[in-house]
Parts: C-alpha cells; structure tokens; sequence
C-alpha cells in the first residue's frame, strides 16, 4: 500500500507540481538575447516537447521499478528518476520565461509510458535495462535534432538541451555496462513510432 501511495504521489507531482532541481538550471546566467515572436513560438513548442518528453521519462522510470526483479536495480530507477525531476523543472522554468505552456497531452503520455516501462520491467532485467538504454538513444537523437532547430539567437534554450542531451547519453550507457541487451529491431521501430506521435502532438497541443 505505502508503494502505491508513493508512486501515485509521484504522479501527481510529475503531472500538476512544480519540480524543483538540486542542480542550478543550465543557461540561468546566460544574458537572454531578444528573440521575436515566431522565434518564442518554436522555441516555447521545442521545449513543450522536451517537458512532455521529461513526464514520460518519469513514468517509463516509475514503470521499469515498480515490475524490476532486482532490488538494486529498482532503487537504480528510481534514482535515475529522481535525476530526471531536474530536466522537468528547467524545462519547466524555460517554458514559463518563454511565456509558453505545458502540454495538454501530459496525463495521457503519463500513463501510456508507465504501462509501456512496466511491461518491459516485467519481462526481465536485461530486458528492462535494454529498453532504457534504447529509450535514451533516442532521446539523444531527437535532443541534437531540437538543437539544430533551435533560434540560433537563444542560447538559454540551448544551453538546457545540451546538459539533457549528456545527462540522457551517460544513462544509456549505465544501463549496457549494468547488462543491458540491444532490443529487436521491430521493437526499436515501435518506440521510434511512438516518440514521434508524442512529439508531433505535445508540438502542436
């Protein structure tokens, strides 16, 4: 009962809190250069992106730990976890300065992503670190692909994405060199469908 409890705390701290990050906030010193309105519009709709991004990480992390058979790997997750609360609240706060808004989408990708990581948990631990390891790769890609599209005028964005986009490449490798196995190609084309669904959406709504 108390894990339950925990977790669905955590749901809605993910969901509707303000997420707080024990590390200061990548760019926060950086002078803002002016950006015009179409440049707000795309960079605010990259970094919802990128938020929506973060909340799926949350509950493919919450997922992965509840169904884990290994207790170490468990408090592993969780702690990875609680790493990615700080890309939550630098997204978070860019988007606020941006005067943009989080994606209305978030509760659906919620839950779509903690049934999605706790299926792969369920299946076995090299399974379950693989999935991560895979999952990161493509958060990498999709971060150097956001980076090119950025204004090039807003350094504080960018400055955001680049400490993710090392954060996210350092947790795949933890997960192969903790045993991870390289996931079936069809599987690996499923996620890369789904990422994109995800994006074009939290994009747009």
């Amino acid at each position: 009962m108390d894990k339950l409890i925990g977790n669905f705390d955590r749901a809605l701290r993910t969901l509707f809190g303000t997420p707080r990050s024990s590390r200061p906030i990548p760019g926060k010193e950086v002078l803002p250069d002016p950006l015009d309105e179409s440049e707000k519009r795309l960079a605010g709709a990259l970094m919802r992106v990128n938020h929506t991004g973060e909340v799926c990480a949350q509950a493919l992390y919450q997922g992965q730990a509840l169904t884990a058979r290994n207790s170490e790997l468990q408090r592993s997750l969780s702690k990875a976890a609680d790493e990615e609360t700080e890309h939550l609240a630098w997204t978070q706060h860019r988007i606020a300065e941006l005067g943009g808004r989080t994606s209305l989408l978030n509760p659906l990708f919620y839950v779509s992503s903690l049934i999605m990581g706790a299926t792969a948990g369920a299946l076995g631990d090299k399974w379950n670190l693989g999935f991560l390891a895979e999952t990161e790769r493509q958060v990498v890609r999709h971060l150097d692909n956001h980076l090119r599209r950025l204004p090039a005028s807003d350094r504080k964005s960018r400055a955001v994405l680049e400490q993710m986009r090392e954060d996210e490449a350092d947790h795949a490798t933890q997960a192969i060199l903790g045993g991870g196995v390289p996931l079936p190609l069809p599987i690996r084309l499923a996620m890369t469908m789904g990422s994109k669904v995800m994006t074009k959406a939290a994009f747009w709504i």
